[in-house]
């Protein structure tokens, strides 16, 4: 039976390697390049030349890499960053400024909230929350002042699924940005085959998939030839990068306007790592998400308290199924009651790795309310969906049978 991923198996292994040199990527680490000659590098800083410029804002092997990413998303660009927040905060602060307000929606990761509620409030943007299927007050939240609608396109860790088409059909009704987190998701989601405009991932996670390098990055859509929600007044900050650089507009804004000041760069080396880690990427993909639907099944029969759209009970299950054809990701979350219980099985579990990682390709966990979410109130827990007992698995590339049984053994069930 063909791979559900097959033909992205077949177009990345054939984008990463070279069929003439060095057929592994090549790993540029220098952090400044020579011009040669002062006209050329006029040149560079114009525009005009293509080459590269200063590490802080371009490097040969994370330019590989963001070609690879853009293609596979859809994009007509993309730029790498030195982590998911970092990817996050790009993408954000390339189109925000004081008095700007941005829509968040469903479950988030809690560095991603904590970034929205309490720094981007300090620099006078004011951030609005709503669950995934409050799609009448996201409407009616917006206004003249509002620059993006924000989701994951799977919450994490609350694993509810937003109506991505329909969440983008608002956004792009209204003229506004729809950005999403496709961390958990990549080649399983396609946000901008969707309607979404940008798209960020940490690279850290499943792109990688080995915890061997930290790494963001941020796909971008063209700029249409005719209308285009960017040349409307809402994004006026936009029409200058439009006039010159028409449908790559997006990337530049995003490295003259974050990138170039406040460094969120990519390393060569780490770019490197992520691009070995991508040509496994879809084999990984496929592998892990019909475990994670044998485990979340089998864990269920067993008697935990488990959380995923594959199961009936599921608020979100007809959704997964007409929706999610190529599944949500690595996760799903258990519920063991109390924070006593939940360190007692992640302490009991022999293949568990106790981190704060997900999409790698061993099986992890982490119970949320003593770690990420420790320091946030009740009504804020509440809201994201964590609770006292709940832990985080993010499933590998063991058998499912063999976690079944390690969690059984943990649970003492």
């Amino acid at each position: 039976m063909m791979n559900r991923f097959e033909e992205f198996t077949t177009r990345i292994v054939q984008q990463v390697g070279k069929k003439e040199g060095p057929v592994s990527p090549v790993m540029v680490n220098s952090a400044s390049f020579g011009y040669g000659n002062s006209e050329t590098g006029e040149g560079i800083f114009e525009g005009s030349v293509k080459k590269p410029l200063y590490a802080r804002v371009g490097n040969p092997t994370s330019a590989q890499l963001e070609q690879i990413l853009a293609s596979m998303d859809g994009g007509i660009g993309a730029v790498a960053a030195s982590s998911g927040m970092g990817a996050t905060a790009m993408a954000t602060l390339s189109l925000l400024r004081a008095g700007d307000e941005i829509i968040s929606i469903g479950g988030l990761f809690g560095g991603t909230y904590s970034y929205f509620s309490e720094t981007l409030t300090r620099f006078g943007i004011t951030p609005h929350f709503f669950d995934v299927d409050e799609l009448d007050a996201i409407e009616e939240a917006i206004n003249t002042a509002t620059k993006i609608l924000f989701l994951e396109s799977v919450g994490n860790p609350n694993m509810r699924l937003p109506d991505i088409a329909k969440i983008a059909e608002i956004a792009n009704r209204n003229g506004v940005v729809l950005m999403v987190d496709n961390t958990i998701t990549p080649l399983s989601v396609a946000p901008i085959a969707l309607g979404a405009d940008i798209v960020v991932y940490s690279t850290t996670k499943i792109i990688t998939g080995n915890a061997s390098a930290l790494g963001g990055a941020v796909i971008f859509r063209a700029i249409s030839e005719g209308e285009d929600k960017f040349k409307g007044d809402r994004y006026r900050d936009i029409h200058p990068f439009i006039n010159k650089m028409g449908a790559m507009a997006l990337v530049a804004n995003a490295k003259k306007r974050a990138l170039r000041d406040f460094g969120m760069s990519a390393n060569g080396f780490g770019s490197y790592l992520t691009l070995l880690g991508l040509e496994t990427l879809p084999l990984r993909m496929d592998r892990i998400i019909t475990t994670v639907e044998t485990v979340a099944r089998g864990l269920q029969e067993r008697g935990f308290n488990v959380n995923h759209p594959c199961l009936a009970h599921h608020p979100h299950h007809e959704r997964y199924l007409s929706q999610f054809p190529n599944g949500c990701g690595t996760l799903l979350t258990i519920d063991m009651g109390s924070k006593e219980r939940a360190f007692e099985f992640l302490n009991r579990s022999k293949l568990i790795t106790i981190t704060a990682n997900i999409g790698d390709s061993r099986t992890l966990g982490l119970h949320m309310a003593s770690t990420i979410y420790r320091d946030f109130d009740e009504a804020t827990r509440e809201f994201l969906g964590i609770t006292a007992g709940l832990i985080r698995i993010s499933i590998g590339l063991e058998s499912a049978e063999a976690i079944i049984n390690d969690f059984g053994n943990a649970a003492k069930i």
